[in-house]
C-alpha cells in the first residue's frame, strides 16, 4: 500500500507544484493561453488556488516522508479534491466539457492518494 501511495502521491505532488507554481508566478497573460478561465477569475482567486495547490503537494509528501501528523496528508488530498470539484463546475459552467477529463483524473487520483494515506493511521 505504501509504494502505491508514493507513486500517486509524487505524481500528484509534481503536477500541483508545477500549475500552483505557474498559477502563483506567472501574469494572467502568461496563463491565458493554457487556462482561459483566468479571465472570469480575479486574480488574487487564482493565486489563492496556486498556493492551495502547492500546500496540497507538499502536505501529500511531507507529513507521511517525517512521520509527523501524518493526517494532514488526508486532509491535504481532500482539500486538492476540493480544488478539482471548482474546476469541474468552472468548466462546464463555461460550456467546456470536453476539457473536464483530466480534472476527473486528477480527482480520482487525489481521492485515492487520501484512501491510501489511511494506512498511516
Amino acid at each position: 500500500m505504501h509504494v502505491v501511495y508514493w507513486i500517486v502521491a509524487a505524481l500528484l505532488a509534481v503536477l500541483y507544484l508545477f500549475a500552483g507554481g505557474r498559477k502563483l508566478l506567472q501574469s494572467q497573460e502568461q496563463l491565458r493561453p493554457m487556462m482561459g478561465w483566468v479571465d472570469r477569475v480575479p486574480m488574487p482567486a487564482v493565486r489563492l488556488i496556486g498556493a492551495l495547490e502547492l500546500l496540497g503537494a507538499i502536505g501529500l509528501v511531507l507529513p507521511p516522508l517525517t512521520g509527523i501528523a501524518v493526517g494532514l496528508a488526508i486532509a491535504a488530498a481532500i482539500g486538492l479534491v476540493l480544488i478539482q470539484v471548482g474546476g469541474i463546475v468552472v468548466h462546464v459552467s463555461r460550456g467546456e466539457t470536453r476539457v473536464i477529463g483530466l480534472n476527473i483524473g486528477l480527482l480520482l487520483a487525489a481521492v485515492a492518494a487520501g484512501w491510501l494515506a489511511t494506512s498511516w493511521l
